[in-house]
């Protein structure tokens, strides 16, 4: 299966690193790194995450990667991975 970061992943992700670096510039590199490599393994195991409380729905899914939700979305031949957000914050439907 495919793997498609949507834009607002991307952003997501972008923002929670540039925070990192302010801190440790080459953590926030290997935590990039990490991230991409942990979600790959969607592409052999797709429901491997939970499917998210707030939506109830099989098809959206969210694995944990540290203090971070990473939401997803199961298509026919594709993962959309929707957002990323920090386990404490609310997860809001515009993400969704």
């Amino acid at each position: 299966m495919k793997i498609i970061w949507s834009p607002l992943s991307i952003e997501r992700t972008a923002n929670i690193a540039e925070y990192i670096a302010l801190d440790n510039p080459e953590i926030a590199n290997e935590w990039i790194d990490k991230l991409f490599h942990f979600v790959e393994k969607l592409t052999n195991f797709p429901k491997r995450g939970r499917i998210v409380a707030e939506i109830n729905d099989e098809n959206i899914r969210e694995l944990i990667f540290g203090n971070y939700r990473i939401i997803y979305q199961l298509q026919k031949n594709q993962i959309s991975i929707m957002t990323i957000r920090h386990t404490k914050q609310i997860l809001p439907e515009s993400d969704i």
